[in-house]
C-alpha cells in the first residue's frame, strides 16, 4: 500500500475526481515533490478509497501546493492546483515545459498563492511549555524576539513564515501534532533536531567553537577553549541540512524570499542553492566577523565563505565586520570587490553577491507598551524609593566572558577610590541575564563577578549604602524598563560584541512616556529628558552612537574617568546628546532595518531570470555559475564547418592565458603553438595576428619562425603584418617624456610594497605589478598609486588604468579593440572583407577586442555580414558569445581548424589575430 489515501469527489471515476492526502511522512524526506499515480480504487467505508500501487513516478519540481495550503483546511479537502505544473516528465530523462493551461482546472477559482518571506533562525519566536497535568503543549509568541519584531518592516502583500527549532525537546511521537499546530496558528515550521545532534550542533560547535572564534578567542590550549572537532563540524552541517529541508517544504522559489539569520546557519545557503539555483536568498550575521588573521585559523574557513557567497545579499552590523569578510574573501578565495553607486559587490562566478552594512534596531512600540504597563510603573516607584538620593549607573549583560562585567566592576572600584565624594551617592546596578550556554567559562565569570562585587561592597559600603547591586536572576521586560527609565547613566563594557541593543533600549526608556512620567512625578510641562552612555568601542552599536562616551574596556582607568565624566557632565549637554541618540534610534528601528534589507535583497535578485545557471562543485564546494543566456560553449564541429565554407577568414587570438596557461612559469610558446600558427598562417585564406601587452622585442624573438604571422605588441601600439615588414608605431611616437615622471614614482611604490615590481622591456607603457604582494596592502597601494599618477599626469597624453593586479600607464587611444578595428578596416578597404572572424582571449583587455570586432563586422556598408565567433577562455561574464574552458581546448580547436584549411599558396587574405600578454 502507498502511504496516502484518496476520496472520490464525483461520479465520473476519472483520476481527476480523486483527492489525495498523505497519511505519513515519507522517509527520507523528499522536499517539493509530486506523485503521478496509476491506481486501482478499492471501495472503503466512509467514502474513502485505498490505493493499490500499479505504477508510480516521482519528479522533483517547484512546489505548487505547500504545507501552508495543506494547513489551511481539512487534510482531505485539497485546493485545486493554483497554477500549471511548470515542468513535467514527458519521456525518461527529458524535462520539458508544459503548455499553459494544460495542467490547470479551468473551473478553478483558487487565488494565486501570495509571495512569502521565509525567515530562518536557530530558534522560532515562540515561548513553549508542556502542561504537567494535561500533558498538552502550550505555545505563545515571544514578543521580544527580533525575528518576530521584523514583521513591521515586511510588506503587507507578503506572508511571513518562520523556520527554526524550539527551545524545548518534543518527543518524536508528538512532533507531527506540534508541527501542525504551529503551522496553523503561528505560521511557524519547526525543525526537530535529535537531542544528541542538537547538543553537538548548538552547545558544541556553535557555542564552544564558533562563538569564541568570532569574538577573537583562539583555543591556544584546552584550558582556554575547545579546539576544532571534525565530528562536531559534521553535526553542524547535518543540522543546517535539516533546516534547509524545512525551508524547501514551504518554498516557492520563483516568488518567495528567504532570509537566514546568524552564525548558527551559515551553511544553509549551500543546500538551498544546490536545490534551487535561482532562489532569492539573503543572510544577516548578528555576531562580529573576525579579522582574517583570526578567521583563517578555522579549518573549514573556505567552506563557510563559499556557503555565504551562495546567497545574493550578506548583511553585517558594521563596516568593520564587512571589511573583515571582504578581506577573507580576497585572501582565501582570491575575490575582489567593487563599490558601485554606494553598493559593495563581489563578483562570484558570474553572480554579484552584494554586501549590506546596517545595524539592527529595536521595536519602539514594544518598549513604549512595556513602559506604559502598570507593573512597570509600580516597579519604577519601588526602585525610585530604594535608591532615593543616589545616582544610578546601570549595566545589563549576559553572563558571558565577552561582556566585560568584571572589567566594569574594576572600573567602578577605581572610580570610588579616586573620587571619595561619590561614595554614598553612586550605585552600580548590574543586571545579569542567564547564560545562553553552560560551561567552565560561564562559571568562572560568575565567580569572578560575585567576588569583585563583594569586595567593593565590603570596602566602600556602609549601613544604608551598597555600591554594587548585583541582580542575577531572570527579569521580565517591564522590570528592566523601569531600571532603564531611572538610570542616570548606562554602561556597556563588552570586550567584543556583535550589536548589543541595550544602549538603544536605555535611550528610549529615558525618553519615557506620559504614564511613566506621571508615575515618577515628572512634570508634563518639562520636556527635557537626558541620558548618558558609556559604551565600549568594540561593540556593533558604537559607531551609530556618536554622542556616547566611547571607551577601551581593557583600560580600567579610562573607563573610570569616562564614568566620572558622564556623571559630572552639564545637564544641557546630556540633553543634547540624548536628543541626538533618540532621533537616530527612533528613525532606525527594527522595521526600518528589515525593510531596508529586504529592499536590497529584491534589488540583488532582479537579474535572476535573465541568467542561465549551472551548479558546479561537490559537497560544501558547491557554487553556481551564472552566465548570459546567449553565452555558450564553442562547438568545434560547428566552427570547423563554417571555417571550411568561407574563403576569407579573420582569426584573432590572445596569447597569455589563451595559447599559454596564465599560471605557467615558462612563457615562451611551445613547439605545438608554433606549429599550429605556421599552419594557419600558411593557408592563403587566412591572416593571423597576435595582439599582446608584451614588448615587441620578446614577441619578435619568440615568433621568429612564423614568417607570415602578424604581431601587435603592447596592446597594439606597435604593429607589423609579417616578419619581413617594418614595425609601425602608434600616433604618439614623438617621445615619452611622461616616463621620466612615472618611473621614479613606480620605483618608490615598488620599494615600499614587498612583492611588487615594474615590468621590464616596455617601450610605450609602464606597468606596476602587485600580484605577489599582500592582497590588502597591494590593493591599497594600487589605489594610492592610481591617485598619485592621475594627479601628476593630468596634462599628459596618457591614460592610467588599473587591471588585474596591475597599474598601467600608456598613451591614450591604445587598446586591443582599436588595433583589431584597424586591421579589419584595412582588409575591408582592400576589398578583402573577411567572411569568417574568430577572436579568442581570456583577459579584461580582450573585451574591447570582442566589442570592436562585432561593431566592424556589423557595419552596414558590408555586402554580407561575416560569421563571428568571439570566444573567451574560462566560464565567466564576457562580451564574447562563446567560451572554451582552458588553453588545452583552445589548442584543440586551432589544430582542428588548421587540419581542415587549404594548402599554402600565397600570402593569406583572411586574418588570424592573437593577443599575448595582459
Amino acid at each position: 500500500m502507498l502511504p496516502f489515501i484518496a476520496r472520490k469527489t464525483s461520479d465520473s471515476g476519472s483520476f481527476n475526481s480523486y483527492q489525495v492526502a498523505f497519511l505519513q511522512t515519507i522517509t527520507p524526506p523528499q522536499p517539493n515533490f509530486w506523485l503521478l499515480v496509476t491506481f486501482t480504487p478499492i471501495q472503503h467505508p466512509e467514502g474513502l478509497i485505498a490505493i493499490q500501487k500499479k505504477q508510480i513516478k516521482m519528479m522533483l519540481s517547484r512546489s505548487c501546493i505547500s504545507l501552508l495550503e495543506l494547513a489551511s483546511a481539512d487534510m482531505l479537502n485539497f485546493p485545486q492546483t493554483p497554477r500549471s505544473l511548470p515542468r513535467v516528465i514527458t519521456t525518461p530523462g527529458v524535462i520539458s515545459e508544459a503548455e499553459d493551461g494544460n495542467m490547470t482546472d479551468q473551473n478553478s477559482d483558487t487565488p494565486e498563492p501570495r509571495q512569502k518571506t521565509i525567515i530562518v533562525a536557530n530558534f522560532l519566536p515562540l515561548n513553549s511549555y508542556k502542561d504537567a497535568k494535561s500533558g498538552k503543549w502550550n505555545f505563545s509568541l515571544d514578543e521580544d524576539a527580533l525575528v518576530l519584531q521584523m514583521k513591521d518592516g515586511i510588506s503587507s502583500n507578503s506572508d511571513i513564515v518562520y523556520v527554526g527549532s524550539l527551545k524545548v525537546d518534543v518527543p518524536a511521537t508528538e512532533q507531527d501534532e506540534v508541527a501542525q499546530e504551529l503551522l496553523e496558528n503561528f505560521n511557524c515550521v519547526p525543525t526537530f533536531l535529535p537531542p544528541e545532534l542538537h547538543k553537538n550542533y548548538y552547545h558544541g560547535f556553535c557555542k564552544q567553537y564558533l562563538w569564541p572564534l568570532f569574538h577573537y578567542m583562539l583555543p591556544m590550549c584546552p584550558e582556554y577553549g575547545n579546539r576544532f572537532d571534525r565530528l562536531l563540524w559534521q553535526d553542524y552541517v547535518s543540522a543546517n541540512k535539516l533546516f534547509a529541508y524545512k525551508v524547501m517544504e514551504v518554498l516557492n522559489p520563483s516568488d518567495d524570499y528567504v532570509w537566514i539569520h546568524d552564525y548558527h546557519l551559515m551553511v544553509v545557503p549551500t543546500f538551498l542553492r544546490r536545490r534551487f539555483k535561482k532562489i532569492k536568498l539573503g543572510f544577516f550575521l548578528h555576531s562580529p566577523f573576525p579579522s582574517s588573521e583570526i578567521y583563517r585559523t578555522l579549518p573549514v574557513r573556505d567552506d563557510i565563505l563559499r556557503a555565504l557567497l551562495n546567497t545574493d545579499l550578506v548583511g553585517f552590523q558594521t563596516f568593520d565586520y564587512a571589511r573583515h569578510f571582504l578581506s577573507c574573501c580576497s585572501r582565501m578565495l582570491g575575490l575582489n570587490y567593487e563599490s558601485k553607486r554606494g553598493y559593495i559587490g563581489l563578483d562570484y562566478f558570474g553572480r554579484t553577491v552584494y554586501i549590506k552594512i546596517l545595524p539592527a534596531g529595536i521595536h519602539m512600540g514594544r518598549l513604549e507598551s512595556s513602559l506604559n504597563h502598570p507593573s512597570s510603573s509600580l516597579k519604577a516607584k519601588e526602585i525610585q524609593e530604594q535608591f532615593r538620593g543616589k545616582r544610578m549607573i546601570l549595566g545589563v549583560d549576559d553572563m558571558d566572558i565577552f561582556k566585560g562585567i568584571s572589567l566594569k566592576l574594576l572600573a567602578m572600584e577605581q572610580l570610588l577610590q579616586q573620587h571619595a565624594a561619590l561614595r554614598g551617592q553612586v550605585v552600580l546596578v548590574q543586571i545579569v541575564n542567564p547564560a545562553r550556554s553552560s560551561g567552565r567559562n560561564e562559571e568562572e565569570v560568575r565567580r569572578e563577578t560575585c567576588t569583585a562585587a563583594e569586595r567593593i561592597n565590603r570596602t566602600f559600603g556602609f549601613p544604608g549604602y551598597q555600591p554594587v547591586v548585583l541582580i542575577d536572576r531572570p527579569m521580565e521586560i517591564y522590570e528592566k524598563t523601569a531600571y532603564y527609565a531611572l538610570a542616570e547613566c548606562c554602561i556597556v563594557n563588552a570586550v567584543r560584541d556583535g550589536m548589543n541593543l541595550i544602549p538603544y533600549m536605555y535611550v528610549v526608556c529615558r525618553q519615557g512616556t506620559s504614564k511613566m512620567d506621571e508615575a515618577l512625578g515628572i512634570s508634563s510641562e518639562s520636556s527635557s529628558h537626558t541620558s548618558m552612555l558609556v559604551v565600549s568601542e568594540f561593540i556593533g552599536c558604537s559607531p551609530s552612537l556618536s554622542g556616547a562616551v566611547r571607551v577601551n574596556p581593557w583600560d580600567i582607568s579610562g573607563v573610570a574617568d569616562a564614568l566620572n565624566s558622564a556623571l559630572t557632565m552639564p545637564a544641557v549637554e546630556r540633553q543634547m546628546r540624548h536628543e541626538k541618540h533618540y532621533k537616530y534610534i527612533s528613525s532606525h528601528d527594527v522595521g526600518y532595518w528589515a525593510h531596508s534589507f529586504l529592499q536590497d535583497l529584491e534589488r540583488a535578485c532582479k537579474d535572476h531570470d535573465s541568467k542561465r545557471c549551472w551548479g558546479i562543485g561537490f559537497g560544501m564546494c558547491f557554487r553556481i555559475l551564472s552566465l548570459s543566456p546567449n553565452f555558450r560553449k564553442l562547438s568545434i564541429d560547428a566552427i570547423a564547418s563554417s571555417y571550411k565554407r568561407m574563403k576569407r577568414r579573420a582569426i584573432f587570438l590572445d596569447y597569455d592565458g589563451t595559447l599559454v596557461p596564465q599560471a605557467s612559469i615558462i612563457k615562451t610558446p611551445s613547439p605545438e603553438v608554433i606549429s599550429v600558427l605556421n599552419t594557419l598562417c600558411a593557408d592563403p585564406n587566412n591572416t593571423v595576428f597576435i595582439v599582446s601587452g608584451r614588448g615587441r622585442s620578446s614577441l619578435s624573438d619568440w615568433f621568429s619562425d612564423c614568417q607570415n604571422l602578424g604581431i601587435a605588441a603592447e596592446h597594439g601600439y606597435f604593429l607589423r603584418c609579417n616578419c619581413g615588414s617594418e614595425w609601425e608605431a602608434g600616433p604618439l611616437d614623438e617621445g615619452f617624456e611622461w616616463k621620466k615622471i612615472v618611473e621614479p614614482i613606480m620605483e618608490l611604490y615598488t620599494q615600499t610594497t614587498d612583492g611588487s615590481y615594474v615590468e621590464p622591456n616596455k617601450e610605450s607603457s609602464l606597468v606596476w605589478h602587485y600580484q605577489d604582494a599582500d592582497p590588502d596592502f597591494g590593493s591599497f597601494q594600487a589605489k594610492e598609486l592610481m591617485d598619485h599618477l592621475e594627479s601628476v599626469l593630468a596634462n599628459e597624453p596618457v591614460a592610467v588604468k588599473k587591471g588585474q593586479h596591475i597599474v598601467e600607464v600608456k598613451p591614450q587611444g591604445v587598446t586591443k579593440g582599436l588595433v583589431a578595428e584597424k586591421i579589419l578596416s584595412m582588409l575591408i578597404n582592400d576589398g578583402k572583407s573577411p567572411e569568417f572572424v574568430l577572436c579568442i582571449g581570456d583577459d579584461r583587455s580582450d573585451e574591447d577586442m570582442f566589442e570592436s570586432i562585432s561593431n566592424v563586422a556589423s557595419n552596414s556598408s558590408l555586402a554580407a555580414a561575416p560569421e563571428i565567433f568571439s570566444c573567451t577562455v574560462g566560464q565567466k561574464p564576457s562580451k564574447a558569445r562563446y567560451y572554451l574552458d582552458d588553453t588545452v581546448e583552445v589548442m584543440t580547436l586551432l589544430q582542428s581548424l588548421s587540419a581542415s584549411g587549404s594548402k599554402p599558396q600565397h600570402r593569406p587574405d583572411a586574418l588570424v589575430y592573437f593577443d599575448k600578454a595582459e
